[in-house]
């Protein structure tokens, strides 16, 4: 009998090690993700990258039915790989009706049925970013989103969203980035790029892109999705079968200060709830890392090599007949006032935090506590201890939430 106790103590004692094992190995997990950049791709799972020559989108398999159409009139569904062994025909991938699309997009005139639900709203001294989605009645998500860059040019943002290379110095999401064709004659570019989705299987992507400039340096890209010849499909990457993706860059009126719009839309082969919850919950923290990527490549733009033929050195310029749309940020009164409330958060942050320690600080030294409690607590069951934890993080979290929301309110 007192043999039987004994082995019942050790059984027990030995499962509780396994699964004190076993969580220790999922915190790593999660540590070793954050730490390596490898969460900002699962958060970021489109860009944004997007919508510049690092992205790109797929072949979709000959099998598979053919993709759902694009975001409003944009036509063309993805191109035969056919016609990209033709250069006269890369000149038709990308045309001037899909720059319409875009523009239309952008300026919100949403197909029938169709429904913005706002995603995320965030902001600090240099930055200010908003993104809502809807579902179209066809196709995957799509997404709208207002990024707001303090003390930057229209020009720089440009360059630094079609720099690949330099993209590959701080964007740990993106594996690989090359160029297949340019057509010279009117600017189409075509590439792969290849990006991590953490604990799933890279994605492939095979693109055409386009860019024009128009009145008052106000700058446009079309992305979408092609397939050519030297892309054949891998094994070891998942090929992205539907994108469509394109931005806006101009000047935010009265201000030393520059906006992105972009609209997007791609079928990662991801569950469409989960994709929408992890990018809320991720962006934010991935459009700050851009924003100080951005900062590093202003101090050198000047100093930067001359680039090789490509979308940016063929640059062209917008129809007239669609040149003449009024877009300034004066019909746009929420540009100019989110990049306003951008300084005057960040000044009214400056100020509580000379006052009293930040509630992320007091969150941790609470979390830490807590952990120290429980583990010092031998008797303690792991559940226990895991559930406390859990609990003391998710009252530090809403606590730190709602003084987030208190202060982007002040007047």
């Amino acid at each position: 009998m007192t043999g039987g106790g004994g082995g019942g103590g050790e059984s027990g004692w030995g499962s509780c090690f396994a699964y004190t094992i076993g969580a220790v190995a999922v915190i790593l997990i999660w540590q070793l993700i954050s730490n390596t950049g490898l969460k900002s791709s699962f958060f970021f799972f489109f860009l944004p990258n997007n919508h510049f020559r690092s992205q790109e989108a797929a072949t979709p398999n000959p099998s598979a039915p053919p993709p759902p159409p694009s975001f409003g009139s944009f036509n063309n569904s993805t191109v035969p790989a056919s016609s990209a062994l033709s250069p006269p025909r890369v000149s038709g991938f990308i045309s001037d009706s899909d720059l319409k699309s875009v523009i239309d997009n952008l300026d919100e005139k949403l197909q029938e049925h169709e429904r913005w639900d706002s995603v995320i709203d965030r902001r600090n001294n240099l930055l200010c970013y908003k993104a809502k989605c809807c579902k179209p009645k066809d196709g995957p998500l799509k997404y709208l989103s207002v990024t707001i860059f303090e003390n930057c040019s229209a020009e720089v943002l440009r360059d630094f969203y079609m720099d690949n290379d330099y993209r590959k110095q701080w964007d740990k999401t993106l594996i690989k980035h090359e160029q297949f064709q340019v057509d010279e004659s009117n600017g189409t570019e075509i590439g792969r790029t290849i990006k991590k989705f953490p604990l799933l299987t890279p994605r492939e992507y095979i693109l055409a892109w386009r860019v024009w400039e128009g009145k008052d340096k106000i700058f446009y890209c079309c992305s979408k999705g092609c397939e050519h010849p030297m892309a054949p499909i891998q094994k070891k990457y998942v090929r992205v079968g539907f994108f469509r993706s394109g931005w806006r860059i101009r000047k935010v009126l009265g201000r030393n200060a520059c906006e992105i719009q972009m609209v997007h839309q791609e079928d990662a082969g991801l569950n469409v709830e989960i994709a929408k919850l992890a990018f809320a919950k991720g962006i934010w923290s991935y459009v700050c890392k851009m924003d100080h990527a951005l900062r590093k490549y202003s101090a050198f733009y000047h100093l930067r090599p001359i680039i090789a033929v490509n979308a940016i050195s063929l640059i062209q310029k917008v129809p007239p007949e669609l040149d003449t749309i009024n877009i300034s940020s004066a019909d746009h009164p929420e540009t100019s006032t989110a990049s306003a409330i951008c300084c005057k958060v960040a000044c009214e942050r400056s100020r509580k935090k000379l006052l009293r320690p930040s509630n992320k600080l007091i969150a941790n030294g609470l979390i830490f506590l807590g952990g120290v409690i429980c583990l010092s607590r031998g008797q303690s069951n792991l559940g226990a201890k895991v559930a406390m934890a859990y609990i003391l993080s998710k009252l530090t979290k809403r606590g730190a939430s709602s003084s987030q929301s208190r202060q982007a309110l002040v007047p």
